[in-house]
């Protein structure tokens, strides 16, 4: 019986610390990911940039792997029956942000935007709006099994950070449509600020789920 009980509390041990490494790539692709549009800007579709894409790829088909370790964790061991259906549409939810860097990264790659210079302030602060907002989601959606203090406090610097990555947006969008590029240039890159965009609009859905999860387990 001790041995089977030690045996449960390894594989809990085993889950939550991936379930930590779920959050840790969430960290590690939005880092990769202003780097990535640095050197994009820099360099256009470069070896580093390949390089680059290729690291958040890389984390992405990791985030894939725990994601399904997790899920198979709660079911086979039996572990957290209480909370299984909430961690598991948390894991679900955080891949989805991962999935976002991934393809957002890639699609640059492929259609090599050209970004003139008089926006690239602005879609260079919108990236880090919205891959700060994911970095406070990752803080946020880690606390729901130590700290519910920390939940709150870090979900609304996502709610914060999605509204500032909002307005950069729009006001973004609307000097695209202003200027006198071709048309066609106007709809890809409209079509590119929206994709980054809606990084952080998946940031703010997970920490909806997360405090939905923490006021359950508070009452």
């Amino acid at each position: 019986m001790f041995n089977i009980k030690l045996s449960m509390f390894s594989a809990t041990r085993d889950l939550e610390q991936k379930i930590d490494e779920m959050h840790d790539k969430v960290i590690e692709c939005s880092m990769y990911f202003k780097e990535a549009f640095d050197t994009f800007i820099k360099e256009k579709r470069s070896q580093n940039y390949r390089r680059i894409s290729k690291k958040i790829k890389n984390i992405e088909s990791q985030a894939d792997d725990l994601r399904r370790d997790i899920e198979s964790g709660l079911y086979i061991h039996n572990l957290i029956p209480d909370l299984r259906a909430d961690v598991l549409q948390m894991v679900e939810n955080i891949d989805k942000v991962i999935n976002e860097f991934d393809e957002v990264a890639h699609k640059f790659y492929i259609e090599q935007p050209d970004i003139p210079e008089k926006f690239q302030p602005k879609f260079k602060n919108l990236v880090k709006q919205v891959s700060e907002c994911a970095e406070n989601m990752a803080i946020a959606s880690r606390a729901f099994f130590r700290d519910f203090a920390t939940v709150r406090d870090y979900s609304k610097k996502v709610y914060f950070l999605e509204h500032e990555s909002d307005k950069t947006w729009a006001s973004l969008k609307q000097d695209v449509f202003d200027s006198d590029m071709e048309l066609a240039h106007k709809i890809q890159l409209n079509t590119l600020v929206g994709d980054v965009a809606d990084i952080a609009d998946r940031a703010e859905d997970c920490i909806d789920a997360v405090l939905i999860f923490t006021i359950k387990r508070d009452i």
